[in-house]
């Protein structure tokens, strides 16, 4: 078991792990049970009834929260020379083919999301196995793969995230931070839960989620009621 903190056990203390709470209570509660110095990410993490060994039975989708995450993720587009400003004008923080292929082999990662399109995926083959382990391989599943590369790079600006079914039968995904006001959150959570819920793979038969629980960096659980 764990070893917690003071301030942890503290914090535990408040929550109720034998009740399911409503979004809202859940946030309210969230707020005053966080205790780190930084501002927190508050992430969710929805236990399913879907099995991973099965692929008809596997998630792995995008979806766009309402007000982001809280965080600004650096965009990094694999495009043709002629596109490279195209794509920096889209927001793109960094956009090329030779340099970026090059910063990739040396093993320089200055960027949290990679973008192609489709017939540029094929050069990237070289370094698959850097971008690979990183989780920076870019798919269509992922929409990290697409012919506009304008909207797609405008999207995630604007809090497009990726979320995917783990090997445990989990799904875990930022939803904001602590200094999101308490409207933000719900209507944040509430839109990402609705994304997993259309998600729902033809191999589940029945309910797909089994648990739904939030938390703040470091912070205790709170079950929400699902």
């Amino acid at each position: 078991m764990a070893n917690h903190g003071k301030k942890y056990v503290e914090s535990k203390k408040q929550v109720d792990s034998s009740k399911l709470y409503t979004i809202a209570e859940a946030i309210e509660l969230l707020k005053k049970t966080m205790y780190t110095k930084f501002v927190p990410t508050v992430e969710i993490a929805i236990n399913t009834f879907a099995n991973p060994k099965y692929n008809d039975q596997m998630i792995r989708s995008t979806t766009i929260l309402p007000h982001g995450t809280g965080k600004t993720k650096k965009i990094a587009v694999f495009v043709s020379e002629d596109k490279a400003a195209e794509a920096k004008k889209a927001g793109a923080d960094i956009a090329g083919t030779e340099g970026l292929l090059n910063d990739i082999k040396a093993g320089k990662f200055e960027f949290d999301i990679l973008i192609t399109t489709p017939d540029h995926i094929r050069d990237l083959a070289t370094v698959a196995k850097q971008l690979g382990p990183k989780g920076l391989m870019p798919s269509p599943k992922a929409g990290t793969v697409v012919q506009n590369i304008a909207q797609a790079v405008e999207e995630i600006k604007k809090g497009k995230i990726e979320f995917k079914l783990d090997k445990t039968g989990n799904i875990h995904a930022p939803v904001g931070k602590g200094s999101f006001d308490a409207k933000q959150l719900e209507e944040n959570i509430a839109s990402f839960i609705k994304a997993v819920e259309e998600s729902k793979p033809t191999g589940v038969k029945g309910k797909l989620i089994k648990k739904i629980v939030i938390s703040a960096s470091m912070g205790p659980g709170i079950q929400i009621a699902c």
